[in-house]
């Protein structure tokens, strides 16, 4: 069973109840009338990345689905929350990649999804045998990439919210949904 599509989805939901508000994060997601299964974080070979619509368009209320998936949430009122995912490929699709995720308190939208997306870089480093220098933020260690011969394309999506005044539940999801 090796995926052949994959999309990335996003989503937040708020509720009176923690358990709800995961629900409502995967039905903004557009991702709750699956069963999810969560998985590890390796990008297959030759996985086509699609658009979310033309990938829902493949699957079927019930079916079990397989989902690299980040979740956070929380009920403090302002307190910042955010869930990403971070995509690294190798130039050679013949290969495979990784995916990272990444959940936190505290970060900006930013912040959260550069690290998701460093997380997926070091990763996909250490299985390339590039060098991979942890003091160096990404945009720097692309530089030694090249000099290293390697090329490799990084993406993240994230998702963000802030604790509702009211003490209700958000939660933020952010998932890469494989198609097999």
């Amino acid at each position: 069973m090796i995926p052949k599509y994959a999309f990335v989805t996003k989503g937040v939901g708020i509720s009176k109840e923690k358990l709800t508000s995961f629900e409502m994060s995967l039905r903004d997601a557009g991702i709750a009338e699956y069963n999810l299964v969560r998985v590890s974080s390796i990008m297959p070979p030759n996985c086509k990345i699609i658009k979310k619509g033309k990938g829902l368009e493949m699957l079927s209320p019930g079916q079990i689905v397989f989902v690299v998936l980040s979740e956070c949430s929380t009920n403090e009122p302002g307190r910042k929350v955010a869930s990403s995912v971070g995509l690294a490929l190798p130039k050679d699709r013949s290969r495979h990649g990784y995916l990272s995720e990444h959940h936190s308190f505290g970060q900006s939208k930013k912040e959260a999804g550069e690290y998701a997306e460093d997380l997926a870089a070091q990763m996909l480093a250490t299985t390339l045998g590039a060098p991979f220098d942890y003091d160096k933020n990404y945009n720097q260690q692309k530089e030694i990439w090249k000099i290293g011969g390697h090329t490799v394309e990084t993406k993240e999506i994230t998702s963000y919210a802030e604790g509702p005044k009211n003490k209700n539940w958000v939660t933020v999801v952010t998932a890469m949904v494989l198609i097999i």
